[in-house]
């Protein structure tokens, strides 16, 4: 069995992970403007909807301005906001507000493929943002295995994702495009990690 240190030491380094892959794009950001539009478009109209959720956004970015974050995350957080609420209103459709979302979706999908293909596997880059590990490290022969095969199961994931949310969007389902993009943003990705440490912990062991 293992001592608590180790436990102790493993919770740390998936911690180091999450901080990772979420960067500096805190919950909130991510969460509660799209929870609040998807709400006030159902209950008072989109232009209510609109207001709201950039209004949020302009109240998160205050926050962090408070805690002296930096202000290039503060200007990122209302910037997405509004570019959503921008397409929503060119569209003519709530659901245009989650489509940067589904773009970003086959970005990753587009990044993570071409990291397998010329042997540079996605999640072996962002182990290294946490970890500050030697590079080359990541590209030995008997550890690079594991990267490819995480980053393998990332990216069929993601594509399960894409596929799921652009059924939604052409089927103009705001409602149940907003509950997917909630169940399978942070919740998802929490687990994600937890699978990729304990696997790629296992498999490394097996190399």
């Amino acid at each position: 069995s293992e001592s608590m240190p180790e436990m102790q030491n493993k919770s740390r380094e998936l911690l180091e992970e999450f901080r990772a892959v979420a960067g500096k794009v805190g919950l909130l950001d991510t969460i509660l403007p799209p929870v609040l539009f998807l709400l006030l478009n159902g209950l008072a109209g989109f232009q209510t909807a609109m207001y709201g959720a950039l209004g949020t956004a302009f109240v998160i970015a205050i926050l962090r301005l408070r805690r002296k974050q930096s202000l290039v995350y503060a200007l990122a957080g209302m910037g997405s906001v509004a570019l959503a609420i921008a397409l929503a209103f060119l569209l003519g459709r709530s659901e245009g507000y989650f489509l940067p979302g589904i773009v970003n979706g086959g970005i990753t999908i587009a990044i993570a493929l071409v990291s397998l293909i010329i042997r540079k596997p996605m999640v072996a880059w962002t182990s290294f943002l946490a970890r500050r590990w030697p590079l080359d490290w990541y590209w030995h022969a008997q550890v690079r295995p594991a990267y490819t095969e995480v980053t393998l199961a990332w990216t069929i994931f993601f594509a399960l994702r894409l596929w799921w949310q652009v059924a939604l969007f052409q089927g103009q389902n705001a409602s149940q495009l907003a509950l997917v993009n909630a169940l399978t943003g942070w919740p998802a990705t929490i687990l994600l990690l937890i699978f990729s440490y304990l696997y790629g912990t296992w498999r490394l062991a097996q190399l």
